[in-house]
């Protein structure tokens, strides 16, 4: 860190910047958060470069870090720079969450505006906006109409994020394909992503240099808890985080493609916000809702068409291997009386949902093969699968149907039919679909998370509304708070999950796996996961070289820990038969009116509770690593003067991920806001406990 920067940032936390060299003389360019505890300096460096710090009390954030663009065709844009103008404004509003880990949603900030152009000839211009908010940091640019300088074909955007330490990273590589590889856990020093090239099981993967994807966690030595990411991802590339370990910097990479250019955009037009969160306890990182403030508000309006709810589905079995997707398999998973089976049990379990995966033609030529346009048509079902007769039957019993979409990462033939598609769904009332995009994207050269798929996800999105759809994406791009501005953005894949248990090389996911993913890519939005495996050996499907690593009482408390206002109840039907912990699934809400984060450690453990929507019902759970915890906490949260029973689904004395992961028991307590609980989880444990008035 430069000393002199270092010693400018302590004055800017004690307002003592007046006569400072690098102060500007014009304008005031600095901002604070509502409360004072983030301070934001702008300034101009030597060579008329925009650069910021940010700083948390006397703690440097982020010290001098630049910012700048490169193009094709024309010189870079970043130095020999003037100020023309800043302003400033305070915010401070409320917005409603259709559904999510809260209803109501505080938007507090100061926003600072800066305006930059070039001395030289063509002297072009662009604003830098920032946003303070207490848990945090966002900011980005914004080009407006300009003559001689219509459209920026972007080769590199050059953020920077200067670090100020060697700090302790959760992160995984800056995959331009996939962020389906496990967590990693070291020093900022010691990342080495280019030695997680090449996966065996990840259908597709490039990992282009040593960088993070995002969001990524990090803890300073002072205690504080950051995480990077972006917010509002918009006709634009997705960004890595490039690293410069030498000075513990961090630049932004976005995805390449076949161009020249990375992202192409014709002017006006702002790119996605970069943003930082800073917080005093890990868990202060969940409750933020930073990545969707910086987005804009709800464009869709009523969307009361779609329902949160738990599914079920003809899903686990093709990956214990006793079922297939394709018909010529002989062993068909998605038959007419395999999904009235499956909705029989939703119906007499308080399910709301079922998801048929396989049902329509061309799982044959899906995978594997170069060419995969024109495999699937979205409407035609294989011959003993009656696809009417489903629809009547889940009508009657109360079940509604989630369509399943694999596009083979063929995406072109995806969006040739999605009127079609969905005119399917709307005829039999199907409100939600869940797409997937496994494999290397065609056309050649694209990536999944370039800005030619950006558009794509995107344009499926606004589709899919206009005909009253939700969509669930898998093997999607990253979250960034969309669902803010469209609703039906309701849930994606985007991480590691729980199939790999199933079949991955490594064995699967480790038991520092979720504790891990709640810190971090749960703070882009919601995780289609799929937990509650109650079958956790997989006997007599796998052998020992795969094992779901966690204990029963984890499988539970997961339908709390991890958000998404649709929750799989994945199991084969059988393996939930006559099971008393089954009663916790049953119960467990999937929307909320609050969320409060107890405890937590990324990687170690974390206790989060939930309170469900419309209804004075509590639900908590706890998840550790592969150390036991004993965890005690109180239950403040809970209306003073009010009784409450709790229902604790635990694991027992013995219970062992590895040696004995079904043992578990079921007590009672009575409980109120005066009462202090106790919880004990076993290494690669949880605890899910039901909170219900008397």
């Amino acid at each position: 860190m430069n000393p002199t920067r270092f010693i400018w940032a302590i004055f800017v936390g004690l307002g003592l910047l007046a006569g400072c060299q690098s102060a500007p003389q014009e304008m005031d360019l600095r901002a604070q958060s509502p409360s004072g505890n983030l301070k934001l300096e702008v300034f101009l460096t030597d060579a008329g470069q925009p650069a910021y710090t940010l700083a948390k009390g006397s703690e440097v954030i982020l010290d001098t870090s630049t910012l700048g663009f490169e193009f094709l065709g024309a010189e870079p844009l970043g130095t020999d720079l003037v100020s023309t103008g800043s302003a400033k404004e305070s915010v401070d509003e409320t917005w409603d969450m259709p559904w999510g880990e809260q209803a109501k949603v505080r938007n507090h900030f100061e926003q600072l505006r800066v305006s930059f152009q070039e001395q030289k000839a063509p002297k072009r211009k662009f604003d830098v906006v920032f946003k303070v908010y207490d848990d945090g940091l966002g900011f980005r640019y914004e080009f407006p109409k300009q003559a001689g300088f219509e459209t920026a074909e972007i080769t590199e955007e050059r953020t920077q994020f200067n670090l100020t330490g060697d700090h302790e990273v959760w992160w995984q590589p800056g995959d331009w394909d996939s962020y389906e590889h496990l967590y990693n856990r070291s020093k900022f020093s010691e990342v080495d992503a280019i030695s997680k090239r090449d996966h065996p099981n990840i259908a597709a993967t490039y990992v282009h240099t040593n960088a993070f994807n995002t969001p990524v966690t990090m803890k300073t030595e002072a205690g504080t808890y950051l995480s990077f990411h972006e917010a509002n991802l918009t006709d634009y590339s997705g960004m890595t985080l490039v690293l410069d370990q030498n000075n513990f910097s961090m630049e932004s990479g976005i995805v390449g493609g076949p161009n020249p250019y990375k992202v192409k955009r014709d002017l006006p037009f702002n790119t996605p916000w970069r943003m930082v969160q800073v917080a005093d306890r890990a868990g202060d990182l969940i409750e933020s809702r930073l990545v969707n403030n910086l987005n804009e508000p709800d464009k869709l309006g009523d969307v009361s068409w779609f329902t949160p709810m738990k599914y079920v589905g003809v899903w686990w079995e093709m990956h214990l291997g006793t079922k297939a997707w394709e018909l010529a398999s002989g062993k068909h998973g998605a038959t007419t009386a395999n999904a009235k089976r499956h909705i029989d049990f939703a119906a007499e379990n308080n399910i709301g949902g079922i998801l048929i995966e396989g049902w329509n033609t061309g799982w044959e030529r899906w995978f594997g093969i170069p060419d995969r346009e024109g495999v699937f048509d979205f409407i035609t079902p294989y011959p003993d699968y009656d696809f009417d007769e489903v629809a009547r039957y889940a009508k009657e019993k109360g079940v509604q149907i989630i369509m399943h979409h694999e596009t083979s990462a063929a995406p072109r033939t995806y969006e040739q039919q999605l009127d079609t598609a969905y005119a399917l769904m709307q005829k039999h009332g199907i409100h939600a679909v869940k797409t997937g995009y496994v494999g290397p994207l065609i056309p050649e050269g694209e990536y999944h998370h370039g800005q030619w798929m950006v558009n794509h996800y995107r344009k499926v999105i606004l589709h899919a509304a206009e005909y009253e759809v939700a969509v669930n994406a898998h093997e999607p791009i990253k979250a960034t708070g969309l669902r803010r501005t469209y609703p039906n953005i309701i849930s994606r894949e985007g991480l590691r999950g729980q199939e790999y248990n199933a079949w991955a090389s490594d064995g699967g996911n480790m038991p520092d796996h979720l504790p891990t993913v709640a810190f971090t890519r749960m703070l882009a939005g919601p995780i289609d996961y799929t937990p509650g495996i109650f079958n956790l050996t997989m006997e007599p499907f796998k052998g020992d070289e795969n094992n779901i690593n966690t204990t029963l009482g984890q499988q539970l408390a997961l339908y709390v820990v991890i958000y998404s206002p649709i929750q799989m109840v994945p199991d084969l039907p059988e393996h939930y038969a006559g099971h008393p912990a089954l009663q916790f699934i049953r119960d467990v809400a999937v929307d909320w009116d609050a969320t409060k984060v107890l405890n937590g450690e990324p990687g170690d453990f974390v206790t989060i509770a939930r309170k469900q929507k419309g209804s004075d019902n509590w639900f908590i759970g706890s998840i550790t690593g592969y150390d036991a915890k004993t965890l005690t906490f109180p239950l403040d949260f809970l209306d003073k003067g009010k009784a409450y029973e709790a229902i604790i689904y635990e694991d027992a004395k013995d219970a062992h991920w590895k040696e004995n992961p079904t043992a578990y028991n079921i007590r009672k307590q009575e409980v109120d806001a005066n009462t202090v609980m106790e919880l004990n989880l076993a290494p690669g444990g949880g605890t899910a406990v039901s909170i219900m008035p008397k």
